[in-house]
């Protein structure tokens, strides 16, 4: 903008100089012509003056060199008299120049337009005034001539005091224009500055001149534009973050491929599923950064179908097998303008597992509950059929009823146990326990058990009373599971031994048995449901495999952890940790 003010400041100045310079001319010749018509006039006036008093005395018989000298003198000129012959017969001119001015006077008589009447003639030194008079028979010559420099220095004059007066001016005039200029150039260099930073993207910027008129109607309309363009940005920005907060962390991955196959976006999710790194998909073409073929293939069938596509698709990443359901839809723009393709990925893989879980159970279920059904149903036929007749097969088929009723119920309240541990609305009883007495309980309750086969159970605990918060019958269900499942697993003539500690937080209980033991590759399946470590002996033991999945769940609802170690054919032992104080109650 300053650019633009010199130049506008600089073109004025230089008209003003071009305008001043021209006036200065113009007066200067004025002012010439006016002192040299002065001049003349006054040397018209002299001359006729001079002439009436050589008219006076009695002519030019009477006139002396004396009196000639003494005309020169008043008058401030030099006064020459000739006759009509080019003799000078007076001549008040100094003897220097007296040759060059009677060679001027000769000039002048001798000239074709001499006619004898009063004129004047510019020399090279001196500006001549003439008149013609006349004596009887007799004509004379009157010459009046001025020096050429006073002239000169009378325009010398004129031509310092018009440039002292335009030198003024011009000074004057500089700084009223740089005032002006820089009063009407001020709210434009603002308004420019404003402009700048507008289109730099800076919409905060903003004009402060409060100049009044064109100048500040256009400050103001640029503070409405910067206003607005402000408020759209800002509006902008708000819609972008919402996009962009919207595809990073929908649960679902996005990809989005332009006309040409190059990847323009890849959200979060996809590059976390994926394990994609973001450097580099972006702008490359899709069929070399992607490698799964199920997907490149998808692709394909978008760009040669133009048309929405809805796949179920699976994919093995890493060691990990993902279903995804695809939703793939073309991007067609204004005029039917292809854009690209946008692909959506659902991971549904949590979905399959528990349809398969689903699948799974209801078969355990069915099969379950199949074989006492199966046992009742076929000794009830036998007994119809005659065998009630017989007593003691009367006795042992009643007998077998009786267990597998006893069997399925304590698999249908299982059920019903797991179910309602399951919901969302479980609530436990907490309440203070006292965890010895709890445990004690338990070894009653299987010890009759234990003796069938000779079991062995070792319960030690330094302390009579440990308490903790606890729903006392659900900790007792935990134990008791645990116990029954030690004793189950373990031979005739072995061993189960608990081992109760506490720290100021914690209590720690440990139970080990001397059973069949667990293979490590089936550790982390013994808490699913119906899975039985050795099926045969869990059935003949009236077990349902539904005892250590509600004991993980029970334990989940305590806030505590259970971990397994065990060897095959050597035992197993689980730890059980609880808090004295649960974590959300405090």
């Amino acid at each position: 903008m300053k650019t633009f003010r010199s130049k506008l400041f600089f073109a004025i100045i230089t008209l003003i100089i071009a305008v001043l310079l021209c006036l200065g001319l113009l007066l200067g010749q004025l002012f010439k012509s006016y002192y040299i018509n002065v001049i003349d006039e006054r040397l018209s006036k002299e001359i006729q003056l001079v002439a009436g008093q050589i008219e006076e005395i009695g002519g030019i018989e009477q006139l002396t060199q004396e009196k000639v000298d003494q005309f020169a003198s008043w008058l401030g000129v030099n006064v020459t008299i000739a006759d009509a012959n080019d003799q000078v017969i007076f001549d008040s001119v100094n003897k220097d120049i007296q040759l060059k001015n009677r060679k001027t006077i000769s000039e002048i008589l001798g000239a074709p337009d001499s006619d004898g009447q009063a004129g004047k003639v510019v020399g090279d030194d001196y500006h001549y005034f003439w008149k013609e008079l006349n004596e009887g028979t007799n004509s004379y010559y009157l010459f009046l001539s001025a020096e050429i420099d006073e002239v000169k220095s009378g325009y010398s004059q004129i031509w310092w005091i018009l440039i002292i007066c335009l030198s003024l001016a011009l000074i004057l005039i500089i700084f009223l224009g740089a005032a002006i200029t820089n009063r009407y150039t001020r709210p434009i260099d603002s308004a420019t500055r404003v402009a700048i930073e507008l289109a730099k993207g800076n919409y905060r910027a903003r004009t402060y001149d409060n100049d009044v008129g064109e100048a500040g109607k256009l400050n103001s309309s640029i503070n409405i534009l910067a206003r607005n363009l402000q408020d759209m940005e800002k509006s902008r920005e708000m819609h972008q973050d919402r996009l962009s907060t919207l595809i990073e962390n929908m649960g679902s991955g996005l990809i989005l491929i332009d006309s040409k196959g190059y990847i323009n976006l890849v959200n979060r999710t996809y590059r976390e599923v994926f394990h994609a790194d973001v450097t580099e998909y972006m702008d490359e073409l899709y069929y070399n950064v992607i490698e799964y073929k199920e997907i490149t293939e998808l692709i394909e069938e978008l760009f040669m179908t133009e048309q929405k596509v809805r796949k179920q698709i699976q994919i093995l990443i890493g060691i990990h097998r993902k279903h995804f359901e695809v939703y793939g839809v073309p991007i067609i723009g204004t005029n039917d303008v292809w854009k690209g393709v946008l692909l959506v990925f659902h991971d549904i893989t949590e979905i399959k597992k528990l349809e398969q879980v689903r699948r799974d159970f209801v078969a355990n279920v069915s099969h379950e509950l199949k074989t006492p059904i199966t046992s009742i149903k076929g000794f009830s036929e036998t007994l119809l059929d005659g065998a009630m007749d017989d007593q003691d097969a009367l006795k042992q088929f009643l007998t077998i009823i009786l267990q597998e009723s006893e069997r399925l119920q304590t698999l249908i309240q299982d059920l019903l146990d797991l179910s309602k541990i399951e919901q969302q609305g479980f609530h436990l009883s907490i309440q203070e326990v006292n965890i010895i007495g709890v445990l004690n309980e338990v070894v009653m309750m299987v010890k009759r058990r234990a003796e069938e086969k000779e079991i062995t159970i070792d319960y030690k605990c330094e302390d009579e009373i440990i308490e903790m918060e606890a729903d006392v019958n659900r900790i007792k269900q935990i134990f008791l599971n645990i116990v029954s499942n030690a004793i189950s697993y373990t031979p005739n003539e072995g061993k189960v031994s608990i081992r109760v500690t506490e720290d100021q937080q914690k209590v720690y209980i440990k139970i080990i048995d001397t059973g069949i033991g667990i293979k490590e590759s089936e550790i982390p399946r013994i808490f699913e449901r119906f899975y039985r470590v050795d099926k045969a002996r869990s059935r003949n033991s009236g077990g349902t495999g539904l005892g250590l999945a509600i004991v993980k769940h029970l334990l989940e609802a305590h806030k505590g952890l259970i971990s397994v170690e065990s060897k095959s054919g050597k035992g197993t032992a689980f730890l059980l940790t609880f808090y004295k104080k649960l974590p959300d109650s405090e």
